[in-house]
């Protein structure tokens, strides 16, 4: 162990390339903290193909992502993909437009690169789940449905209420679910009609009318908050598997829109993937 590696740790340090682009600032401060305090090979691939390269060879030093949402997004699918999630450590600094880091938000991860990159270097690693549909997608941090034809004009669209869909309250399962679960102010009339079950279960038939249906995870089960229209609080219940069906629908996972689908479901995986966050 050098003076110069006073943790012994190993790093495998992919920067995205759209944070370099963005923020190329923030990148700089994140490589300098990272090189200081741990044994850091820095890869700045070009594309997806280089990324799974790098992810490919990284032996045994842990991954860390810079890069917003998505640059995490694509990392933990291609090693879900490859079946090594549960066993690959992985670190993160969140470098983005604040749209473009809601997750980190959500799951408590620092925004700032200093913060952020000193978290990986002191922080603990912790075991956290995910919810995974029938066509392979992930979602880290919560989703809701559906989402109005006229406001999906993008996947990086703001969700259609004032206040952001993950706030720095939403530390917990709980707290971003309220928000999630939320009426977003939806024109008046009929709501969607949407079916919900829940491990088989129905919460909401089609004959409903619904203001938004809303997915999290706690405790390793999905967490699912089910809004009539007109009404004050939502249904709640925890499943091990979330099925939403009806009219071709959009939604709205890890802030991106997806879809349209006539049927999704979705299925919690509890301590799925592994993450440094801070202590305490």
């Amino acid at each position: 162990m050098s003076a110069a590696d006073p943790t012994g740790q190993q790093l495998l340090v992919v920067v995205d390339p759209a944070a370099r682009r963005v923020d190329g600032e923030s990148v700089r401060i994140a490589r300098d903290v990272l090189s200081a305090g741990s044994v850091a090979k820095i890869c700045l691939p070009d594309g997806p193909a280089e990324i799974a390269r790098a992810v490919a060879r990284r032996g045994r030093r842990r991954t860390v992502v810079v890069g917003d949402d998505r640059a995490l997004l694509r990392v933990v699918a291609l090693l879900h993909w490859q079946r090594e999630l549960a066993d690959a450590p992985l670190a993160w600094v969140p470098v983005g437009p604040l749209p473009a880091v809601s997750v980190a938000r959500a799951l408590g991860v620092p925004l700032g690169a200093v913060a952020a990159a000193r978290a990986v270097l002191d922080g603990v690693e912790r075991r956290l789940g995910l919810l995974a549909d029938e066509s392979g997608g992930l979602v880290l941090g919560g989703l809701w449905a559906p989402v109005d034809r006229a406001r999906a004009g993008g996947a990086a669209a703001s969700p259609p209420s004032a206040r952001p869909w993950w706030s720095p309250a939403a530390r917990t399962a709980r707290t971003a679910l309220a928000l999630l679960a939320r009426p977003a102010g939806r024109p008046a009339g009929v709501g969607p009609r949407l079916r919900v079950e829940a491990d088989g279960v129905v919460l909401s038939d089609a004959d409903q009318p619904l203001e938004r249906v809303a997915v999290s995870l706690a405790g390793g089960l999905a967490d699912v908050a089910v809004h009539p229209q007109g009404a004050e609080t939502p249904l709640r219940c925890r499943a091990r598997a979330v099925t939403v069906s009806g009219p071709d629908f959009r939604y709205r996972a890890d802030n991106r829109i997806r879809g349209p689908v006539g049927m999704r479901t979705w299925t919690a995986q509890g301590d799925a993937w592994r993450l440094t966050l801070p202590r305490g």
